[in-house]
C-alpha cells in the first residue's frame, strides 16, 4: 500500500506495480489548469502588457500607473471571476506591480484601490497577495501574448528554464509525498528514489541553460530589479524570482528535516509562504519526519559492509545519485549568483529570494555533506 495526499492505495503485484506508480505520480499534482490560465485575459490586458517592456525601457512611470487603472477589476468584478482567472488576473497586475516597484515606488502608495484587489485575489486563490515564480513562469501565456519586464531574449531563456524545473518539481514532490510514508524495505521504495533522481536530473538540464545564455549582468542588472519586494498592509512580499522554485521542498524530504542549519530553518519558513497552497501544506508534516538520507543511513549501518543487500546497496547509490545532482545544481547556481553579486555588477546585496550568497554556500555544503553520509555508510562508517 502507498499513501498519497493522505489517500492510502492498494499497489498492484509484481510487474505492475512500477506502472502503477509512474500513473500516480502523473496523477498526483496541484489542482491548477495551467493550460487553461494561460490562455486567460480576464483584466483585457493583452494590449498593455505588450507594451510594458517598452514602458519600462523609457521608465514611464506614469504610463504604468495609467495602465493599472485602466485594468483593475473591482472587488465586485473579483468575485464574479472563476479561480483559473483570479491567477490570470494577479499575474497581469504583478508584471505592473514588479515594474512599478523598480522604477522606485510602492505600488499601493500610489494606487490606493490596488491593494483591496490585490488582497482579495490573494484570498481567493489562497496565496500570498501578489504574483509568485508561478504566475510570471507557468502561468504565463509562451509566444506574442507572453508577459515580460524587458522582453529580452534572456529573459525568455530564464523564464523557460524555470518552467522546466517546475514541472519536474511538481512530479519529485509526489514521488517524495509517498516515500514519506513508506518504510525502506517496502518494495516501491527503491523504484521512487530512482523516479526522483530522473525528475532532480531535469534541474540540472535547466540551469546549464541559463548559466550558458543568461549573463551574471544581465540578470544582476537588467532583470533582478524587478523582483524586489513590495508592500501590503504592512507586510512585505517577495518578488517572482526564480530563487523561489520551492526546491527547499525536496530538501526537507531528502535532507533537511534533521539534517538543516537554523539559518536555512529561518530561510525555509519565509520562502514557503511564496509558493502553493498545497506544497505548503507538506511542509509541516515533512519538516518533523526523518529524511531518506536518515532512512538509508540507518538501513545501511544496521547490518554488516559485506552483506548489505543487493536492493539496499541499489537504494544506497540511487540517493547518493540524488544528493550529488542537487550539488551539482547548487554548484551552478552558486557560481551565477556569485558572479551577479559581484560589488561591480551588483545593484542589490541580498538575492532575489531574500537570501544571501552565504546561505547558498551553506545549503550546497549541506548538500554535499548528506551525500557524504551515505557513502560513509555504505562504507560501514558511522556519522560524526
Amino acid at each position: 500500500m502507498v499513501i498519497a495526499n493522505g489517500v492510502s492505495r492498494q499497489v498492484p503485484e509484481s510487474g505492475e506495480r512500477h506502472n502503477y506508480l509512474m500513473i500516480t505520480i502523473q496523477q498526483q499534482h496541484y489542482t491548477y489548469d495551467t493550460a487553461h490560465i494561460v490562455i486567460l485575459d480576464p483584466l483585457g490586458g493583452d494590449e498593455l502588457l505588450a507594451r510594458l517592456p517598452q514602458m519600462n525601457a523609457a521608465a514611464d512611470l506614469p504610463a504604468m500607473v495609467n495602465a493599472v487603472r485602466v485594468l483593475l477589476p473591482t472587488i465586485h468584478e473579483v468575485a464574479a471571476f472563476s479561480f483559473e482567472e483570479c491567477l490570470a488576473a494577479m499575474r497581469d497586475l504583478g508584471l505592473f506591480l514588479g515594474s512599478i516597484k523598480r522604477h522606485g515606488q510602492q505600488p499601493v502608495e500610489l494606487i490606493s484601490e490596488l491593494e483591496p484587489v490585490l488582497l482579495e485575489l490573494g484570498r481567493r486563490t489562497n496565496m500570498v497577495p501578489r504574483d509568485t515564480v508561478h504566475h510570471y513562469t507557468e502561468w504565463n501565456p509562451r509566444g506574442p501574448r507572453q508577459r515580460m519586464y524587458t522582453g529580452k531574449p534572456r529573459e525568455n531563456v530564464l523564464m523557460n528554464g524555470v518552467r522546466l524545473s517546475l514541472l519536474h518539481l511538481n512530479k519529485a514532490v509526489v514521488a517524495c509525498n509517498i516515500l514519506s510514508h513508506l518504510t525502506i524495505d517496502a518494495p516501491e521504495f527503491g523504484y521512487l528514489l530512482q523516479v526522483l533522481a530522473l525528475h532532480v536530473d531535469s534541474f540540472q538540464q535547466a540551469i546549464t541553460e541559463v548559466v550558458e545564455k543568461v549573463t551574471p549582468e544581465f540578470f544582476a542588472q537588467a532583470l533582478r530589479p524587478y523582483f524586489e519586494e513590495i508592500t501590503i498592509r504592512g507586510v512585505s512580499y517577495l518578488g517572482p524570482a526564480a530563487a523561489h522554485v520551492p526546491l527547499f521542498l525536496l530538501d526537507l524530504a531528502i535532507w533537511a528535516s534533521d539534517h538543516r542549519d537554523p539559518t536555512h530553518d529561518a530561510f525555509l519558513h519565509e520562502t514557503v509562504q511564496h509558493t502553493l497552497p498545497s506544497w505548503r501544506s507538506l511542509f509541516p508534516a515533512w519538516k518533523e519526519r526523518p529524511s531518506l538520507v536518515t532512512k538509508v543511513c540507518t538501513a545501511l549501518l544496521e547490518v554488516r559492509t559485506d552483506e548489505i543487500p543487493s536492493a539496499l546497496l541499489q537504494t544506497a547509490e540511487t540517493l547518493f545519485t540524488v544528493l550529488h545532482t542537487l550539488a551539482v545544481f547548487r554548484g551552478k547556481h552558486f557560481g551565477l549568483a556569485r558572479k551577479a553579486y559581484r560589488e561591480e555588477v551588483r545593484l542589490y546585496e541580498m538575492g532575489s529570494g531574500g537570501g544571501s550568497l552565504a546561505l547558498l554556500r551553506t545549503i550546497l555544503d549541506l548538500t554535499r555533506q548528506n551525500a557524504r553520509l551515505i557513502r560513509q555508510a555504505r562504507g560501514g562508517q558511522k556519522e560524526e
